[in-house]
């Protein structure tokens, strides 16, 4: 069981650190489209890693993380003040690419498949136009 509570406090914390993102945060570089993604604690619940994801540009993912990274006392007291825990845990922001880097390779792979449509149409023209020109040299023999 011991080893499930960092799980289950970061699942927690994930919750409520999201909400008071969208709610009490009231800083305008943060954007609408931003989302907690994830909370990993340390083992002994005095760090928290919190992961962000941000839509927009990189200069929107910049300054968001430059305004959660001010706001993060407020944002860990907040989170005290919902979750009793003994230690308020250390917040740590990181920028979560995960969804940046699925449309990356969403896109090579639909590059990838046209690629394939187009290589395997070329293929089968070729192979009809070397059909074609052998029957008509065999019509020319006969």
């Amino acid at each position: 069981m011991k080893r499930r509570r960092p799980e289950i406090v970061g699942d927690e914390m994930q919750k409520v650190i999201s909400t008071i993102i969208t709610t009490k945060l009231k800083d305008p570089r943060v954007p609408f489209m931003t989302s907690v993604t994830g909370v990993k604690m340390s083992s002994d619940l005095s760090h928290a890693t919190v992961f962000i994801s941000v839509y927009g540009d990189e200069k929107t993912k910049k300054d968001a993380m430059d305004a959660l990274e001010h706001a993060k006392g407020f944002i860990r007291y907040e989170a005290v003040q919902e979750i009793k825990l003994r230690i308020a845990p250390e917040l740590h922001f990181k920028l979560d690419n995960t969804l940046d880097e699925a449309a990356r390779m969403d896109a090579l792979i639909t590059k990838t498949i046209a690629d394939d449509e187009r290589r395997r149409a070329e293929r089968e023209k070729r192979e009809q136009d070397s059909a074609s020109s052998e029957e008509e040299a065999g019509n020319e023999n006969d």
